[in-house]
């Protein structure tokens, strides 16, 4: 079973930058498909990063070019590094995994994936 936990959130202002960490353990991070999420108030869940066994990476258009996600398997650590954070980048920032390879993408998540507890990002302009 795959255990998350994020932490490096936190409260920025506009144009500033921030490295979300997920460490997993049960797995390897180099065996998982795992996805960067995030919800705001009173809206959906968003998915806005991925990046499969294989270390292919899809990202939303609405951090393209602003985010990257990327892993360190020594460390066995999922990253979302942000840079150029807009307002609408706040939220409750979750990571998600699901073990084995193919395509990795927010439904195989959604629906059978394991999530961390989320951690808040804020960006004040």
């Amino acid at each position: 079973q795959v255990q998350l936990e994020e932490s490096g959130g936190g409260s920025v202002q506009v144009g500033g930058s921030l490295r979300l960490s997920c460490g997993a353990s049960g797995y390897t991070v180099s065996s998982l498909c795992m996805g960067w999420f995030r919800q705001a108030s009173g809206k959906e869940r968003e998915g806005v990063a991925f990046i499969d066994s294989d270390g292919y990476t899809t990202y939303s258009d609405s951090v393209q070019g602003r985010f990257t996600i990327s892993r360190d398997n020594a460390k066995n650590t999922l990253y979302l590094q942000m840079n150029s954070l807009k307002p609408e980048d706040t939220g409750m920032y979750y990571c998600a995994a699901d073990p084995g390879g193919g395509y990795c993408h927010y439904r195989r998540l959604t629906q059978r994936g394991a999530w961390g507890q989320g951690t808040q990002v804020t960006v004040s302009s």
